[in-house]
Order: structure tokens, then C-alpha cells, then sequence
């Protein structure tokens, strides 16, 4: 399994601004059930920010959901991944199985991230 030529069926979805409410906007369209997940991170991270006084939470909270959506706006890249968590989660970490899964999980965060980064 490979990172390469991800995008064959194309985006549901524009790539959002890394904004909160583009986000939320942009989850909502292709991860709805993720919204409570995502609001309650978000939460989280106002509050770890404010108690800290930095802004990492925060900037770490809204790379972490703009790298969840550049997954789950695509299709094949979403099935891809649900597939790859689902045999990490239920096959045993001492099987081939396990280890082919990690590394597909870890492929398309890369994948995610270098497109984020291009723009």
C-alpha cells in the first residue's frame, strides 16, 4: 500500500481555511459525526491556551482537523484510512496485518500533510 496518486475520484469538498469555523464547516460535509468530537477538542484547547498563555493548543488544535478533513474530503483516501484503523484496531500487533495497517495509517497522514503543505 502506497501514498501515491491519491486523488483519483476527486474532492467532496474545497480545502478549508484553517479557521475554526471553516473546519467546522468543511466537517460537517464529509465527517458529520465527528463534529462533537471536534468541538470538544476545541474546547479543550481555548482552555489549555488559556491556562498556558500560548497559542500552540490552538494552532495544534486547528492542524490536526485541517490534516482529519484533507483525509476525509476524498473518498478513496477516507475508505482507505477507516480500513487501516479498523485492522490495526482488531487484528493483534505481533500479525504482518497489524504492521501493514500502521504503515498505511502513517501514509496517508504524510500524504495529508505534504498536500496541506502545498496548498
Amino acid at each position: 500500500m502506497t501514498a501515491q496518486h491519491m486523488e483519483p475520484d476527486g474532492p467532496l469538498v474545497s480545502r478549508p481555511e484553517r479557521t475554526p469555523a471553516a473546519l467546522r464547516v468543511a466537517l460537517a460535509q464529509v465527517a458529520p459525526h465527528r463534529l462533537p468530537e471536534m468541538e470538544r477538542q476545541k474546547d479543550e484547547a481555548i482552555a489549555l491556551a488559556a491556562r498556558t498563555g500560548s497559542l500552540g493548543p490552538i494552532t495544534q488544535f486547528l492542524e490536526s482537523w485541517a490534516l482529519a478533513i484533507e483525509i476525509a474530503r476524498i473518498p478513496s483516501t477516507a475508505s482507505r484510512l477507516r480500513a487501516a484503523e479498523y485492522t490495526a484496531q482488531s487484528v493483534d500487533r505481533d500479525r504482518p496485518a497489524w504492521r501493514d495497517a500502521m504503515d498505511e495509517i502513517h501514509a496517508l497522514h504524510v500524504w495529508a500533510r505534504e498536500s496541506l503543505a502545498r496548498g
